[in-house]
């Protein structure tokens, strides 16, 4: 399936359920807090925040989830504004494809 389907088969989702008319302010918070549940898995498996010390597990299962539902809000305030991602994105790329050089980018890399 290609973003643009996915988008159009998201946006039929939150008409159906009248998601649709929540402010782009609320889908905004409500992605910054799904954000933040990726965030959690992050810094428990960096080591940053440590299981036992203070800090309780995520479920792994869960992060899967998590990417999710920060797509389909992000994708939701996408079709607020009736952004057509897959045609954003393309475009988008063409421009870092010129700005960024693989082949520069790739040499700067290499000590990582």
């Amino acid at each position: 399936m290609h973003l643009t389907e996915i988008q159009k088969k998201l946006k039929l989702f939150e008409i159906e359920r009248g998601w649709d008319k929540f402010p782009p302010s609320l889908v905004f918070a409500h992605l910054i807090e799904e954000l933040g549940e990726v965030s959690r898995h992050i810094t428990v498996d960096e080591g940053y925040k440590v299981i036992g010390l203070g800090h309780e597990a995520p479920k792994k299962s869960d992060l899967s989830r998590e990417f999710a539902q920060v797509f389909i809000l992000f994708t939701q305030l996408a079709n607020h504004y009736d952004i057509d991602l897959e045609e954003s994105i393309l475009s988008e790329l063409v421009i870092m494809e010129k700005r960024f050089s693989a082949k520069d980018w790739s040499e700067h890399m290499k000590d990582r």
